[in-house]
């Protein structure tokens, strides 16, 4: 008889957790887990207890056989583990405060994944997973890791290109938001819709989309060139495309192509909302605040419905798909992060992309596409150039570098900007990027 699956979560005490707790719940009847171990650092630990004992009360409602163990304890989480889930934010929404505020001051957008907000949690992130892949090898070398920190694309391709482990998925839940929003835009059923994904994460395209197989494409973009439909994602509104636009584009952009399509709006509305009612994460950290209490609830077993408004729907429903899928080898296709192999062909064979892929027992086999449509193949190539310079830059610590890296992203206009943004960041965030000061 095997033992039960174990689970390893770490940045257990995120807001998000229920989510996923959620989901293993759902799916018990095909993923056999037995053990979540929740883990987190000494500064989240007042959360950890928190979301771990509301995580209790839904098994124990669900009356399932989980054990839910929560712990600061790395190594004792990952010992033997069956698949690695990290969840986490380094510096904590603070550090994300920052890389959304500074940039305003030099005229660029502060966004947590987009730009010099990107740049620098990647810098702070990297060398974290790069740990946490060597604990990996060690204590649970067959593991696969589920990455949903962010930026989930730039820490795919850290792992891949600094780290022995190559059983790792990058997720994000814009591609299945998607899926979901035009499935509503359809008035259908979701499992009927197939969107086609291709491109980067947070940078990813719908090339065709599907209803019952058949596809849909010219349907879904007329019915977007209408200004209400324009945005799937939560926590960024988007302003309506113009429909000249997407009809000669003949793809369905994400959410945060916003921030390339239309970045004087976005940086003015950023700039607008800041001066408010605070960045994003001054925003989140109310809403986590209030998350907290409901937690607190004894009577509370069962995820909140509050909890849709932190940006992270379809969370669970994402990681706990995957991890089903590869667990029981169901060859459904689901887009995720993962090395492109020649699926995409102008971006290098072991680089990360998003893409649609077919996963199995193995992981996830991309569905080849051949190239990019000319229309977006530019832009997807100057993103994983910014996040291969990027991920670099986090390996060495190497300030030139992450000056490059920002001058190369197409939402900071000049390298002298691009340096002054870069220093007054490492300055701020520099308890938290020692490879940059230990030179």
């Amino acid at each position: 008889m095997k033992k039960g699956l174990k689970i390893a979560t770490i940045g257990g005490g995120s807001s998000y957790t229920p989510e996923l707790i959620e989901g293993f719940i759902k799916r018990y009847n095909e993923l056999p887990v037995s053990e979540i171990w929740l883990v987190d650092i000494e500064a989240g630990k007042e959360k950890l207890e928190i979301v771990g004992n509301l995580a209790k009360r839904m098994i124990a409602k669900a009356g399932l056989p989980i054990d839910v163990h929560l712990t600061l304890d790395r190594r004792a989480a990952l010992t033997d583990a069956d698949f690695v889930t990290t969840q986490f934010r380094v510096g904590l929404l603070e550090a994300r405060a920052k890389d959304e505020r500074i940039p305003l001051k030099y005229g660029v957008l502060g966004q947590e994944t987009n730009g010099p907000g990107g740049l620098f949690k990647g810098l702070r992130t990297i060398p974290v997973v790069l740990d946490i892949c060597r604990e990996m090898e060690e204590l649970c070398p067959e593991a696969w890791l589920i990455n949903f920190t962010n930026p989930a694309g730039m820490i795919t391709e850290a792992v891949l290109r600094y780290s022995n482990i190559q059983k790792v998925v990058g997720l994000c839940n814009v591609p299945i938001g998607m899926e979901m929003g035009i499935a509503k835009l359809l008035n259908v059923d979701s499992s009927r819709v197939r969107i086609h994904f291709a491109g980067l994460n947070h940078m990813v395209f719908g090339l065709d989309v599907y209803l019952d197989g058949i596809s849909v494409k010219d349907q879904v973009i007329q019915k977007l060139t209408d200004l209400e439909n324009s945005s799937f994602v939560k926590n960024i509104d988007g302003f309506g495309w113009e429909p000249e636009f997407l009809k000669a584009l003949q793809a369905i952009p994400c959410s945060y192509h916003n921030y390339y399509y239309k970045a004087k709006e976005m940086f003015e509305k950023t700039k607008a909302e800041a001066e408010e009612e605070g960045t994003r994460a001054e925003v989140v950290k109310k809403l986590e605040k209030e998350l907290f209490e409901l937690y607190k609830d004894p009577n509370l077993d069962i995820k909140p419905p509050q909890l849709e408004k932190r940006g992270g729907a379809y969370y669970s429903e994402a990681a706990v798909r995957l991890i089903s899928s590869i667990y029981n080898d169901k060859r459904d296709i689901q887009p995720v992060n993962t090395k492109n192999n020649g699926a995409i062909a102008s971006i290098p064979n072991e680089s990360a992309v998003e893409i649609s892929c077919v996963i199995t027992k193995d992981g996830p086999k991309p569905i080849a596409i051949g190239d990019l449509p000319v229309p977006v193949r530019g832009l997807v190539q100057q993103i994983k150039s910014f996040e291969r310079v990027a991920s670099e830059a986090a390996v060495t610590g190497d300030r030139n570098l992450a000056i490059l890296a920002l001058t190369i992203n197409p939402l900071v206009a000049s390298d002298k900007t691009a340096k002054e943004i870069v220093d007054e960041m490492l300055e701020a965030h520099k308890p938290y990027l020692p490879q940059f000061f230990h030179h």
